[in-house]
């Protein structure tokens, strides 16, 4: 074995089994071999004492805009739309692959500081983005955006990067989505070329959906239908389907969205923060809509830590529908786990705690004020626990993040490029 963890709190989220206690288990290559109460003699590279840790599944940000960690705090305390077209866009104007990548470092490394291991990304350059994936050692789906006049797919920078990035990874760490921006942001002609060309290469989607109240009623003025009915028509829903935010979605979209098997990626801070409103989240569960969560872009959040967006998430829901027992610890956690690891397609090798699953695991300190005091590790996670208590983060059994140091993030070279990109948007 590489790594044994020895008489540990283990929380697997196997509905079977969510919790166990003082457990011993291994890690060898990318994979958990063992698990077991503690006691057996077990031999290691590295044994780690379990005492006052728990061990929990990695997180999966399942709607991100990575690289816009460089515009953290930019324009901000505006509508979407006025921060969108009239401060963000003429900004990202200016990026350069250079730049994507020092964004998306940055972001990797507030990542996995923080406990996520996996993320969904649409921008730009994401053969860059792809690039320093695989440098760092994270699981990504990347897409790159789709925005701008006179598209014609076939002849789109992503249809030829998406062939040139399928040749070169072909390990499952980074998944190639297909990508439209939003029913505001391109014409059903449009959407009919993406989707044909995600379902010939067995591509997954994703999109924005429903979002804002204005993009959801200008869809319904321009076409007489809303955009999760729109997309449906127009084929996006036939491949599996990644949906950010689905605000203002109505009774009858979400029976589609059931239908359809889309994952909607609720982000709560993100649209709060936006005024944008608050996403159904119970009645998407009800109708078996697969809701996971996602941080969107740190411009609009203005955080990473997706252990914020737990609690928020569950709060939201319990005010909105003036039920204390609406979405309960174990359903949010498992919105950040299970149901990411099956948005992105990973969930038969990921998401859980299990003998044959990846070791994208994490292991938290509760030996501090916020965590001593445990009846249920379970609680902890979901109502107390921030990124601060992530003390170590393994992806396929590799340790990239341990108390405060990265093992293959050159971190300080990452702050110094990020302050000086800063310099560049300053003038934007």
């Amino acid at each position: 074995m590489d790594i044994l963890f020895k008489n540990i709190t283990v929380v697997t989220m196997d509905t079977k089994n969510p919790v166990i206690e003082n457990a011993d288990v291994g890690i060898s290559g990318r994979k958990i071999i063992h698990i077991s109460p503690t006691g057996a003699e077990l031999t290691a590279t590295r044994v780690i004492n379990g005492i006052g840790k728990v061990l929990m599944p990695g997180l999966y940000n399942c709607h991100s805009h990575a690289a816009m960690t460089l515009f953290r705090g930019f324009a901000n305390d505006r509508a979407l739309e006025d921060w969108l077209f009239n401060y963000l866009i003429p900004a990202e104007a200016k990026l350069t692959p250079e730049l994507v990548r020092t964004g998306t470092l940055l972001a990797m490394a507030e990542m996995l500081s923080s406990g996520t291991v996996a993320f969904t990304d649409m921008y730009y350059f994401m053969d860059t983005v792809a690039e320093a994936v695989h440098d760092v050692g994270m699981l990504a789906n990347i897409s790159n955006g789709v925005t701008k006049d006179g598209f014609d797919f076939y002849r789109d920078t992503f249809y030829r990067t998406t062939h040139a990035l399928g040749d070169t990874h072909k390990d499952g760490r980074v998944k190639l989505n297909a990508h439209i921006h939003g029913c505001y942001t391109s014409p059903p002609s449009w959407w009919e070329q993406v989707a044909a060309f995600a379902q010939e290469n067995h591509l997954q989607m994703h999109v924005h959906l429903s979002e804002t109240k204005t993009e959801h009623e200008n869809c319904v003025k321009i076409y007489g239908k809303t955009p999760a009915a729109m997309f449906a028509e127009h084929g996006v829903f036939n491949v599996p389907t990644t949906a950010a935010h689905g605000v203002w979605v109505t009774d009858e979209d979400i029976a589609i969205l059931a239908e359809k098997n889309v994952t909607v990626a609720h982000n709560p801070i993100s649209n709060l923060k936006l005024a944008s409103g608050l996403a159904p989240v119970q009645k998407m569960k009800a109708a078996g809509v697969n809701v996971a969560l996602g941080t969107d872009g740190v411009s609009s959040n203005n955080s990473h830590d997706l252990f914020e967006e737990l609690k928020m998430a569950s709060l939201l829901q319990k005010y909105a529908t003036n039920d204390p027992t609406a979405l309960p610890a174990f359903e949010t956690l498992a919105m950040a786990t299970l149901n990411g690891a099956k948005a992105q397609g990973r969930s038969h090798e990921s998401g859980m705690i299990k003998v044959g699953y990846d070791a994208d695991i994490l292991l938290m300190d509760f030996d501090n004020p916020r965590q001593t005091v445990c009846y249920d590790p379970i609680l902890n996670l979901a109502y107390s626990t921030s990124g601060r208590d992530v003390e170590m983060t393994i992806c396929r059994g590799k340790v990239l993040y341990e108390k405060g140091e990265f093992t293959t993030i050159d971190i300080e070279k990452t702050l110094h490029d990020a302050r000086k990109a800063r310099e560049v948007f300053l003038k934007a």
